[in-house]
């Protein structure tokens, strides 16, 4: 049995463990960058429409609409996501170990 062989192979898998956890760290953190940057693209539209119906200038009444709904739809959701997630870490740090 030869050990050199086995600790190379344990080496090589942690190298390609940590390159893997490496690469989602950063494809988790573009996911929610992406997404963060999504809601407020829908805010910024809604706003855009609210002010539009406000001064009269809206030419679509109906798509003005659409987009404070969209606003406001993605606002809740990307709250019930974060509340989802603050929960989930209020519950393992309960956990004992």
């Amino acid at each position: 049995m030869n050990i050199s062989s086995i600790t190379s192979s344990l080496n090589m898998l942690n190298n390609e463990t940590q390159k893997t956890s490496d690469v989602s760290d950063k494809s988790f953190q573009n996911m929610l960058n992406n997404a963060i940057s999504e809601v407020n693209n829908h805010q910024l539209k809604g706003y855009d429409s609210m002010e539009q119906i406000a001064t009269g200038k809206v030419t679509n009444l109906q798509e003005a609409v659409q987009r404070i709904e969209e606003a406001e739809l993605s606002m809740k959701l990307a709250l019930e996501v974060k509340n989802k997630a603050v929960n989930a870490y209020k519950e393992i740090m309960r956990m004992q170990i």
